[in-house]
């Protein structure tokens, strides 16, 4: 079955059965009057919810506090509910060097150690480095092409992109999570030897 198209009268499960683009959840939230902001999964579950009661649920609020230090130094703490600041990326940069950038993984770290110092922190991140270079990270759900290209060439080491994207949008527009399968190249007419 092919991918339906997005409509008010669809019921929440085929809805959640199927995979759409982030900008195909803002259109289809602007059509039915509900908020666009939130990243593709709150999308996901604002919409879910609407098909599922006919009611809107609302986004988050999201806190911004104000950074409780002007000045970071070594011995700094990392405040609770750390926002990565220009502020944050220039004291990365003196002490880590050009090179430095606010990956997710750190991000996450700086979030689950509040309390910790800011000399710790250089040290995660250093660590976060080398255990990147060590083995294979996951990539969130949200970033299903990402994850579907990151396989396919797992399987094809001498793959071709297009190869890659074309059997990728066939399988977005199936029914389920859109996770690479073998199958794929067979159903879009590539032949390649494993």
């Amino acid at each position: 079955m092919e991918k339906p198209e997005l409509s008010k009268f669809m019921n929440a499960e085929t809805f959640s059965s199927y995979y759409y683009l982030k900008e195909e959840l803002v259109a289809f939230c602007k059509e039915l009057g509900l908020p666009t902001s939130g990243n593709k999964q709150e999308l996901t579950k604002r919409i879910a919810y609407f098909l599922e009661t006919g009611c809107c649920l609302q986004p988050s609020k999201r806190v911004i506090k104000k950074a409780i230090h002007d000045d970071l130094y070594l011995t700094t703490l990392i405040e609770p509910n750390i926002i990565c600041s220009e502020k944050h990326r220039t004291f990365f940069k003196q002490h880590i060097g050009s090179s430095f950038t606010f990956c997710v993984t750190f991000q996450k770290w700086l979030k689950h150690h509040a309390g910790k110092t800011y000399a710790d922190a250089i040290a995660a991140y250093h660590q976060l480095l080398q255990d990147k270079s060590t083995q294979d990270l996951k990539i969130g759900e949200q970033f299903a092409y990402n994850a579907y290209i990151r396989a396919y060439f797992a399987d094809h080491k001498n793959g071709r992109l297009q190869d890659a994207i074309a059997c990728w949008n066939y399988k977005k527009q199936l029914k389920g999570k859109p996770v690479y399968e073998r199958e794929d190249e067979i159903a879009v007419g590539i032949h390649n030897s494993h």
